[in-house]
This record gives C-alpha cells, structure tokens and sequence, in this order.
C-alpha cells in the first residue's frame, strides 16, 4: 500500500498537536501529501446567555478553525500547498467523508485512551473513524 495522500484530523488539543507532528513527519517520510481536517460540531453550537444564534456560533467555530489549521500548517513547517479542511458535521462523519473525497490514503488521528465509563459518556471520534473509514487508520495515543 501506497500511503501518498495524509489526512491528518485535528482539534485544539495536545493529542491533536502530537498525531499532527506524527502525520507530517509520516508523509515527510515517505515524500506525500499532507491535508489536514478540523470538523465543527454543530450539535456543541448551543447559544449561550450572549444572545449569539447557533448559525453565528458555527460561524465563530469556522473561523477558529481556519486560525487553527494555519497554525498546525505553520509550526509544522507545511508546503503552503497544503489543504486544510474545516467542515461542519459530526467529527467522525466528517472525518471519514472528507477522506474519501480527498482521497486520503490513511487517517492520522490522536486519541486520548479513555476507557470504560468515560469512553462510553463521550464517545471516541477515533474509534468511530476507525470503524467507518474505508482508508487505513493510524491512532496516536497521548504522549506518556
């Protein structure tokens, strides 16, 4: 398999920080593409007391993640070539869509490892594009 095309999905995270450096030096590595992906929950889009409508919120959110994306682009030392995503939808949804529509040819995600009750409460994006993507998919798990 031929891993030329590299999704890598990010959040404001440090695990999203540290799959970010493992992903580019993975297609710095083996001389491919890097594209990199923020997904905008709506569902977290609740208005708050600001008086803001949840379509503001998204847009708010939108922005936030092009300021992010360019920041991962420039800490990473990306080719200004470089495709950055940010799409409103659930994130694992929209993580694995955008990976058949690049096309990518592996997801680079992080993972914080929880287990247990806590998994079950809020859910794993990671584990939700695993099981949905029709790429391979790389996990990182939390720096120790």
């Amino acid at each position: 398999m031929n891993f030329r095309n590299v999704l890598i999905a990010v959040d404001s995270g440090p695990v999203a920080a540290h799959a970010a450096e493992v992903g580019s030096a993975l297609a710095r590595s083996l001389g491919g593409t890097v594209a990199l992906i923020h997904a905008v929950d709506p569902a977290l889009a609740v208005p708050p007391e600001s008086g803001l409508a949840a379509s503001e919120l998204v847009a708010l959110a939108q922005q936030d993640g092009k300021r992010l994306l360019a920041g991962f682009c420039g800490r990473l030392s990306l080719p200004a070539t470089t495709l950055e995503f940010v799409e409103v939808g659930a994130p694992a949804e929209t993580i694995v869509k955008a990976a058949k529509d690049w096309p990518a040819d592996i997801i680079v995600i992080g993972s914080h490892g929880r287990g247990g009750v806590r998994r079950a409460l809020v859910g794993s994006v990671a584990e939700a594009v695993m099981r949905h993507a029709t790429c391979p998919v790389l996990v990182i798990r939390a720096k120790e």
